[in-house]
């Protein structure tokens, strides 16, 4: 199951939501994590618009749950704004702050809103006879930044989305690659069998720092010339 919503439009529409959040992330004394705001509404953004580009939508609106302070206001739409021109898209950020009360841990929410036109969805059109991969490492905590050139960059995600014989894409979460596997196969109808990566199967891949690709054989020398080292290739068992 893809972590979208679909709800009914009309003509045909469908609004398409998406959304990810942190916490203990951010700037406070309390926080298990260290990084700048901006930093933690990048990839929060990020994962948001991947969730949604993946299924085939197109974004509106962005909306931005700010539980840290005021002033982190402006930081954390910076952090968008960064993840938005990666992905060149231009759209406008709404969202409230908690302002009455302070909080001893950081804490972002970020929604991303779009739509699609309901036969059009990028789901459960994977063939049988398609190839599995992954692209970029599963990393999460102080890794995502220590090791941050092993994560799927924006661009080729983007250009990865372009890519005909690319079947379905899917961000990686903090349930890893088997469970986001396990979930595309069944999605589709395919027989699951034991399977084998360079990665770890079961680590958490944070704020989506790799995704899993479905793909038509022809083009997996392509899909490598792209993800050049980034490229693991997923081999299942007779």
């Amino acid at each position: 199951m893809r972590d979208v919503l679909f709800v009914p439009f009309a003509n045909g529409m469908e609004l398409v939501v998406a959304a990810d959040g942190s916490a203990a992330i951010g700037e406070k004394e309390k926080d298990l994590v260290n990084v700048p705001y901006d930093i933690v509404a990048y990839f929060a953004a990020r994962v948001a618009f991947m969730e949604l580009l993946s299924v085939g939508a197109e974004p509106y609106a962005i909306v931005l749950q700010n539980f840290v302070a005021d002033q982190a206001w402006e930081l954390l739409c910076r952090g968008i704004r960064q993840t938005c021109e990666e992905l060149r898209i231009d759209i406008p950020i709404t969202g409230s702050s908690e302002s009455n009360f302070s909080t001893i841990q950081s804490a972002v929410g970020v929604t991303a809103i779009g739509t699609i036109e309901r036969d059009k969805k990028r789901i459960a059109i994977t063939p049988k006879g398609a190839k599995f991969a992954v692209i970029g490492e599963p990393l999460v905590g102080d890794e995502v930044l220590k090791r941050k050139e092993r994560i799927v960059p924006l661009a080729l995600f983007s250009q990865l989305l372009k890519q005909p014989h690319i079947y379905e894409i899917v961000p990686i979460g903090s349930k890893g690659i088997y469970y986001e596997l396990q979930q595309l196969l069944q999605a589709n109808g395919l027989a699951f069998s034991s399977c084998s990566c360079a990665l770890p199967l079961f680590a958490s891949s944070g704020p989506s720092t790799s995704i899993l690709i479905s793909y038509h054989p022809c083009v997996e020398g392509e899909v490598k010339k792209l993800a050049k080292d980034l490229f693991f290739p997923l081999q299942f068992d007779e």
